[in-house]
């Protein structure tokens, strides 16, 4: 599925399971296998008044025609691929042997089809889409006259298909899905739930910009404004401006805001309304085929909660959804999956564990097959199990926050609110980052990613006692605080977000000779909402072993190089009392 790369920090565009910043330029597979045939499809497209040439790839197996119909899968490249690169080809191919009808596509803006790079809006890519349904149902031809007179169809112009795809590939799944209900089934792959969540994360609200994640978000910028260049094509509509060369204007202004590092409030409200109007966030609700939700525990740019964001609001309004943590994702894994993972270019959808819940999916909303086995709620993957065949466990429902630590004036992280020692600390920010969780680009250049770490005197941390038993926690973390910034207070209502108050959460494991490990490098940013009142920070999903004899240590960081943090110094003091402290909640298994 995707071409091999050495063992770093996985680049930054993703199609299935690959790495995608420079993506394979090959031929279109166009020919025939003893399994399937493959044709090279144009298709001329109306999305939101623009007209787009679409190009594809149908692959069709064998014995499969008019008498012989068959259900379709449609996919499409992450972001920076097309149809061509290594893994949307195996896709189609793994598909076609198992004779599914698979037509893959390069999205809007990539490869050689036309129009500018729209973020998966449903209004452009959904509506785009929703025209290769079109053909699968019989209402329209290829620009060839080809037309899919052979795929299975629920009633006249409704044709039995499902979707799959990763990052960029999965996202417009569900945009799809909420334009055009002909769809039956959806197979999103480490995507996002809320690109304002993903771009500029506030960990503790939902109404303030948060911190800019800049390092990942001006590389797929880059990328994307790349694109004319990199993938030469005379299609004027793949041209914007000067200004902004290959993305839709509200996208380039989005990154140019982020970019300033000034949130005044009329831009933070366009910034957060473009963002959620083109994410899942905003039109989940319009979404009604079963959803089986892949995400990775690994990534650091669309970690575990975009996935359960999306499951609990599909899961409240009764749609079907099942979630799957596997390990891999944007930040680790990808180019070299651990034994047992999904991995196509070794062809392991039958045997790899997501691969046969990816399969079974098919088997049930495609094929009909009521037997097919759906699984479990969720299904998260466990690093410390060495047995490929038994990495995964299930659980009927999200883990509840069963345990409560509290952060004593020490720097202990105590069980019991009586341990709590009264006493103060403060730290303060520099006017450079002095924190280092994880660098997105260190992979794209080949380069290995220097270990976190925090600078003396601009982070505080409360360390617990040796764990007595394993610990397993498997969700996300919450912490409830309380800072004082006198600073903070004086600049947080000047109109400007980025006067706001900029801190990042984590959660350490300790081993007992004091190495100390970021678990897959994720951090919570938050810009305080109010320094003068309490405020709750969820921290990223989690699946981690604190094993016996480890300690866990909580630290709130003043900065962190992956991200803009605070404009101007800022001290923070940290104030604890038995009755008046802050809160570390876990999800632990069996707690």
């Amino acid at each position: 599925m995707f071409r091999r790369a050495p063992r770093f920090r996985a680049p930054l565009a993703l199609a299935l399971g690959a790495a995608l910043a420079a993506p394979l330029a090959l031929t279109a597979p166009v020919g025939a296998t003893g399994q399937y045939t493959v044709s090279a499809l144009k298709f001329t497209v109306r999305a939101a008044g623009r007209t787009c040439a679409v190009d594809a790839d149908l692959y069709r197996p064998a014995g499969v025609d008019g008498s012989h119909r068959a259900p379709a899968v449609l996919a499409t490249n992450g972001f920076g691929g097309s149809k061509s690169d290594s893994g949307s080809r195996a896709i189609g191919k793994a598909l076609a042997e198992r004779g599914y009808v698979s037509l893959v596509y390069s999205g809007l803006g990539f490869g050689n089809s036309g129009c500018l790079i729209s973020l998966d809006d449903p209004r452009i890519d959904g509506a785009a889409a929703s025209a290769l349904v079109d053909f699968l149902g019989r209402k329209r031809a290829a620009d060839d006259g080809t037309r899919a007179d052979f795929v299975t169809l629920d009633s006249a112009g409704d044709p039995r298909v499902g979707m799959i795809g990763g990052s960029y590939g999965g996202a417009i799944q569900l945009a799809t899905a909420a334009v055009d209900h002909r769809v039956d089934a959806l197979v999103p792959l480490i995507t996002w739930n809320d690109l304002a969540y993903s771009l500029d994360p506030d960990s503790a609200s939902t109404t303030v910009p948060g911190a800019f994640k800049w390092q990942w978000t001006n590389g797929f910028y880059l990328i994307g404004e790349s694109q004319p260049l990199t993938v030469p094509n005379l299609d004027p509509s793949r041209i914007n401006s000067l200004t902004c060369l290959h993305f839709v204007s509200r996208a380039c202004a989005m990154v140019r805001t982020l970019n300033s590092g000034s949130y005044p409030a009329g831009a933070t409200a366009r910034l957060l309304a473009y963002a959620r109007s083109v994410s899942p966030v905003s039109y989940l609700s319009r979404i009604e085929a079963p959803v089986l939700l892949v995400q990775g525990q690994a990534d650091t740019l669309f970690n575990l909660n975009e996935a359960t964001a999306t499951y609990r609001t599909l899961r409240a309004r009764g749609t079907t959804a099942r979630m799957i943590w596997q390990s891999w994702g944007h930040s680790g894994g990808m180019s070299d999956p651990a034994a047992g993972e999904l991995d196509l270019s070794h062809e392991n959808l039958g045997t790899s564990y997501v691969g046969r819940r990816i399969l079974a999916w098919f088997d049930r909303y495609l094929r009909g097959r009521k037997g097919a086995d759906i699984g479990p709620a969720l299904a998260y993957y466990r690093d410390w199990i060495t047995d490929p065949d038994r990495t995964y466990a299930t659980a009927d429902r999200l883990l509840a926050l069963t345990e409560k630590l509290y952060l004593s004036g020490d720097g202990k992280l105590v069980d019991n609110r009586k341990k709590v020692a009264r006493g103060s600390r403060t730290y303060t920010n520099r006017l450079y980052p002095t924190s280092h969780s994880e660098s997105s680009l260190t992979g794209i250049l080949g380069l290995p990613d220097p270990p976190p770490h925090d600078t003396a005197g601009t982070f505080l941390g409360w360390t617990g006692a040796p764990l007595t038993r394993t610990t397993d926690v498997v969700g996300a973390p919450r912490a409830t605080l309380r800072v004082l910034s006198p600073e903070a207070e004086r600049t947080q209502n000047s109109g400007d977000g980025a006067d706001r108050l900029v801190l990042f959460a984590k959660l350490y494991d300790v081993a007992p000779d004091g190495t100390a490990t970021l678990v897959h490098r994720l951090v919570a940013p938050v810009r305080v909402p109010d320094v003068t009142r309490s405020f709750t920070v969820t921290l990223p999903g989690i699946v981690h072993r604190f094993a016996e004899g480890h300690r866990l240590r909580f630290v709130i960081a003043a900065s962190d190089d992956a991200y803009y943090g605070n404009r101007g110094i800022k001290p923070v003091t940290v104030v604890s009392a038995p009755r008046d402290t802050g809160v570390l909640e876990l999800p632990v298994l069996g707690g």
